[in-house]
This record gives structure tokens, sequence and C-alpha cells, in this order.
């Protein structure tokens, strides 16, 4: 549960702050807010904690991925490459802009493979969204590097690896615009809420304005009275949620300490079963340690694993059975079931191209997901709770 674990005082102290002004909103009301702007704060502290020069809170980290691709200007007749693993709303953001999404295989790290990427270019590729899942980074300077040769843009989905990096630098820096997520499951959360990162003032603008139905936020004038240069949308993060992201970001390097500590525990005994071997991560310094991965030689070894540790109490995901992770269990999005009656964008005319979602066009997804189970790395691990998931894996060790 990761941030969540934490709630505290801390959060309790932010939110009390908003809730003796009364304005729950973001912008306007300077008056009656008394000098308290925790959303302002929030995007303040979180660029400095990236090393980039701006950030926006939004709503959620789907509505992240709708603002950032709306900003960099991507649309109908476009495509983005996607890896086959990751939640369904990077798929669902590239379809909300009207593009359409080009799923690419992973390599051993589980993430976005850069090699595929360049298989997948097409003259209609307009960006690429490599996804850090399951909190460890992807190959991001192989990725960035095969973008610009290219000449396309790379949106970084950050949701499942906030406070992670890649030899030294912040994920979601890397690419032209990077995203987060709050919601409860992970790493801080605000209960709902994201972020956008940008070094690009052009890029931050557009994000800025299309977040909230086009305003500018010329200081100099009220509210509503702004100049506008594009409509925009409603996307605001409200003051309850920057006050709770303030409080969370500042117990970030806990959450962070505490997951790595308990998943090197837990390998320590993962180890003794027999032809297991852990996931790849291109850096492990980087790794926030949400979750521990491992893979068996043959999916039906690794089913049989996760049976026995069932048993034990022990729960584990394997994601190429989940519903909601991998492509070819979307049977909505293959139907190209959109909300629209039209099924738009795939059946946009101005779009030249042509997808392929079979499972054929990406074997590496299609081997190692099924092999591999994921558990989840608490931060707070009681030695009772310890004891018990360790005698649960060593009586399966001696059984496999």
């Amino acid at each position: 549960m990761a941030g969540a674990e934490l709630i505290g005082k801390e959060e309790i102290k932010e939110v009390m702050d908003v809730l003796n002004t009364g304005v729950l909103m973001r912008y306007g009301f300077d008056k009656e807010r008394k000098g308290i702007f925790k959303v302002r704060e929030f995007e303040e502290a979180f660029a400095r904690y990236c090393g980039s020069k701006y950030a926006l809170g939004v709503t959620s980290g789907s509505s992240a991925l709708k603002v950032a691709l709306t900003a960099m200007d991507v649309g109908p007749g476009d495509e983005v490459i996607c890896p086959a693993f990751t939640f369904v709303a990077t798929y669902e953001a590239v379809l909300e802009v009207g593009a359409i999404p080009v799923m690419a295989d992973i390599d051993e790290s589980l993430n976005l493979d850069y090699k595929d990427v360049e298989s997948k270019i097409t003259t209609l590729t307009k960006a690429v969204i490599p996804v850090h899942i399951c909190g460890a980074p992807a190959r991001i300077d192989k990725i960035i590097e095969t973008a610009r040769k290219h000449k396309i843009l790379v949106l970084e989905d950050n949701a499942q690896a906030c406070g992670g990096s890649y030899h030294g630098k912040k994920l979601g820096s890397f690419g032209d615009m990077g995203i987060f997520s709050f919601d409860y499951y992970k790493t801080i959360t605000t209960g709902e809420g994201g972020m956008i990162l940008t070094d690009s003032e052009n890029l931050y603008r557009r994000a800025d304005w299309y977040h909230d139905h086009g305003h500018d936020h010329n200081p100099n004038v009220t509210r509503a009275m702004e100049g506008r240069t594009i409509l925009g949308f409603n996307y605001r993060m409200n003051e309850l949620q920057g006050a709770l992201g303030l409080a969370q970001l500042r117990k970030l390097p806990i959450v962070i300490r505490e997951q790595k500590k308990n998943k090197e525990m837990l390998k320590e005994i993962l180890v003794k079963i027999k032809g297991l071997k852990f996931r790849d991560i291109p850096d492990p310094a980087g790794d926030t340690a949400t979750f521990l991965a491992f893979n068996l030689p043959e999916a039906k070894t690794a089913e049989n694993l996760q049976k026995a540790l069932s048993a034990e109490g022990i729960d584990t995901v394997c994601f190429k059975k989940n519903l909601w992770h991998y492509v070819p269990n979307w049977e909505h999005f293959l139907a190209n079931s959109t909300a629209n009656s039209q099924k738009y964008p795939f059946a946009d005319p101005s779009y030249r191209g042509k997808v392929d979602y079979n499972r054929e066009s990406i074997p590496h997804a299609e081997d190692i997901l099924g092999r591999t189970l994921m558990m989840g790395i608490p931060v707070k691990m009681p030695e009772e709770k310890f004891t018990e998931i360790r005698r649960g894996i060593e009586k399966v060790a001696r059984r496999i």
C-alpha cells in the first residue's frame, strides 16, 4: 500500500491548513486563503525533488497522460508506441486525444523494449510512452536515443515508480514530458491526483492552459479576466490533494528505504527455490522496490509455485492473466469498444495506418509474463508477518 500506510499527523496538519481557510480550489480567492497555496507548493517541491523545471498538478495519473499528450499536440492521424505490459490508462489516454496506440514488446526488465520500438516506428509515429512498470526503471536512455534518432516525442509514464531513478537521474525527468499517479495504491498518495513534469516552457504552458479551461493564469489580473490561447477542460488538482501530496512527498525517502529493506529480506528467502530468477532491473539502485518479481523456466512451473505459495497464505500475481495490465486481455479494447458509438478514433478516416494487437507480435511478453510472479512489497512488515512469510516460502522451497 506504500504511502497510504504512513498517513498520519503530518497529512492531517497540511489538510487542516486548507480547511481553516475554507478555500479548496487551487486558483482565486487570494484574500480568503491567507497565503495558503498547497498545490502550488506541492508542484514546486515535486519539481525540485525530480530535478525538473516545471511541474503541474492534475486530477489523476490518467488525466496527466491526456493533458501531456494534448500539450505535445498528439492527435488524430498520429500513432503512439506503448508497451504491451502497462495499465489500461496508458492506451486510453492515447485514444482520448484521437490517436492510435501501437503495441510493442517488453524486454527482460518487463519494460518497453527499445529494439522493438525501432521496429514499430512508421511515418505516422508521433510519440512513444515508456512505462516504468511495477516500480523499476526501463532502459530509458536507449529509448530516448531511439526516439531522438527518429525525431519522435517521449512521454514517460512513471505512475508506478515515483521516486525511482536511472543512473542518478529521477524517472519522469528524461522525456519531453513525464507523468505520475498519486492514487491510493501508489508510492505516495493524495487519494487521487497526478503530476506532469517537463523542462519545456512551451509544453508546460500548453498543459497549464489546457488543464484549466484555457485560463492563462496571468497573475496581474483577477481570475476569469485572463487571456486565452487554446480551449481546454477541467483537470485541476485541488488544495486538499496538494496538502496531502506535500506531507507524502516528505515521506517518500522513507517509503523507498523501507520497501528496499523488506524486498531484500524476501529475496534472501526466495532464492532457495530451485530454478528461480529475479527480474532484470537495469539500475537496481534506482528501483523503488514496490514489487518483487521473479520467474521460473516454464509457465507451468510458475503456476504450480503460485498455487503452493497461495496455500501458505502468500499472495502473488501473474500479470499475463491479469485483466487490466496486459493488452491481449482487454476484450473491450480489442473490439475497438470506445465510449463513442462510432468507435472513434479506431474508425477515424484520417488515420492511414494499420495496427496489430496479436499475441504473436509480442513474443517476449507472451513468454516471460507467463512464467513471472510478483509480490507487492509493504512499507511496514512486522516481525511476525515476515516470520510467517519466511516459514511459508521455506516450506514451499522444500517441496518444489
